[in-house]
């Protein structure tokens, strides 16, 4: 009997929904790359290029950019909606929309201009205020890892080089190596925005033809309308040529610098995963919180492994704005479109996501400093050997005779951890070995003699390099830094 086939209606059928937006990025920035948020720039581009032309002479009234000004905010995306079905086309759906709010605007929206003066006006001015967001997202892990830094400022423990064991540190001021990363990240977010501009009035391939046109051939007033549409969106210049987009370029920097943060969280997010199973340190881990549906015991780190998977996924990204700058035939083609529609919110969403994760952890980072002295101890008789041998020589000792026996007792202590699971036990063959009496064995391995100056680096650190980012971003607006578990 052939099976019965089952019809799913519309009430019990579920679109998939973006996990970027159901679960993970700030409600601000999730809100940011919205509909609204987005048409409404539109229509703040229209107004900029309706207000400047009309300034340079055009035929368009006070009472016409009146009525644009009065809906910028007021959207009719039902309307656009049902046009784009029967235009198949975006931009000029909305310029009907738009018009029939604005009946006596309808004849000068979008006059003398191409779509991408549009969009791509509109996406620099989301990409402006996005990037915004993310410095004083960044700004503020950086703080709140910055105090769990200083905390620790002086608190020794073991340092890794292969994830081997290595000279001590300090948990401070490896979190410090944690936060440098950051503040690159930062000054790598500050100079896009610095260096962001208007692509404001090129035309249709970059060459103003429409614009020259609606002028009547001055040249002078097409280059004033360039300059006066981008003092209109604030921004201080506009790129120099262009073909009928703004450069691509300046997307494939905008991901270098999105997946740049990516990358740092992630090695961050990690160097917590691996502390955590050697029970030095813990991301935050609330009263209730299941850490295995089988394991009941288990803590795991979820919060620095979503943060990982956020960061890689922006990684990922990377390729595409790279592969669409490289592949913009002549003037432009339009396989940029979708792409970018994707990439650019979904990354800046993920970074959100993952920065929100990140200041988190660092406002909760349990750290265990009984477990972080154990595993330090059980390491430091090694590290300490060269120090007790120059004592050894100081006190009259052979050096050659000496190191051999310091040799001699560190493989058999080394030994006795491999083979027999039990603890260094280095300081104890030394004491026994008369060649060693009368050297404080001890005060040899106080962990604070072999840490350096880190306490030092970190108190430098803040001064320097941590101050001048607290003091830049003290002003902002502070924002969400709720988490869903």
């Amino acid at each position: 009997m052939p099976l019965q086939e089952t019809k799913m209606t519309e009430t019990q059928e579920t679109p998939y929904q973006n996990p970027l937006i159901e679960r993970y990025a700030s409600r601000e920035m999730a809100f940011h790359w919205g509909p609204q948020r987005r048409f409404a720039s539109w229509r703040k581009v229209w107004i900029a290029l309706a207000e400047a032309e009309q300034e340079l002479g055009i035929a368009i009234t006070d009472a016409q950019i009146e009525q644009l000004k009065s809906f910028e905010n007021k959207l009719n995306l039902d309307a656009a909606a049902k046009y784009e079905r029967e235009l198949r086309h975006d931009v000029m759906a909305h310029v009907h929309a738009y018009g029939d709010q604005c009946p006596d605007a309808r004849g000068i929206i979008h006059l003398g201009a191409t779509s991408c003066f549009v969009t791509d006006n509109a996406d620099l001015l989301l990409i402006r205020e996005a990037l915004e967001l993310t410095a004083k997202r960044l700004a503020a892990t950086i703080d709140q890892m910055a105090k769990f830094a200083a905390e620790h400022r002086d608190l020794p423990c073991l340092a890794f080089t292969h994830f081997q064991p290595a000279q001590p540190t300090t948990v401070g001021k490896r979190a410090c190596l944690w936060i440098y990363d950051l503040v690159l990240d930062l000054e790598a977010i500050e100079h896009r925005l610095e260096t962001l501009r208007a692509r404001s009035a090129k035309g249709t391939t970059g060459t103003q033809a429409s614009f020259l046109e609606l002028f009547s051939g001055d040249h002078d007033k097409v280059r004033a309308l360039e300059k006066r549409i981008a003092e209109k969106l604030s921004f201080e210049s506009v790129y120099a040529v262009t073909g009928q987009t703004y450069p691509r370029k300046v997307d494939a920097q905008l991901l270098d610098a999105l997946s740049g943060i990516g990358q740092s969280l992630h090695k961050i997010a990690t160097d917590i995963r691996l502390l955590a199973g050697r029970k030095e340190v813990e991301e935050p881990f609330e009263k209730k919180q299941i850490g295995s549906s089988a394991m009941a015991y288990k803590r795991n780190p979820m919060r620095s492994e979503r943060i990982c998977a956020l960061g890689r996924f922006v990684m990922s990204l990377q390729s595409s704005p790279a592969m669409t700058a490289a592949t913009q035939w002549m003037e432009r083609t339009l396989d940029d479109s979708a792409n970018r529609r994707l990439v650019i919110p979904q990354a800046f969403l993920a970074i959100d996501a993952a920065l929100v994760l990140m200041q988190n952890v660092a406002d909760g980072m349990v750290v265990y400093p009984a477990t972080i002295a154990k595993n330090l101890g059980a390491e430091l008789p090694f590290m300490a050997t060269e120090n007790i041998l120059m004592q050894a020589v100081a006190a009259g000792g052979d050096r050659q005779d000496l190191h051999e026996q310091i040799r001699v007792h560190s493989q058999a202590a080394a030994l006795e951890v491999k083979q027999n699971a039990g603890d260094n036990d280095l300081l104890e063959r030394l004491k026994g070995d008369e060649n060693f009496a009368g050297i404080d064995l001890e005060a040899a391995i106080d962990p604070h003699a072999y840490v350096g100056r880190a306490p030092q680096q970190v108190d430098e650190f803040m001064e320097a390099i941590i101050t001048p980012i607290r003091q830049r971003y003290s002003g902002s607006d502070s924002l969400s830094v709720e988490v869903t578990v």
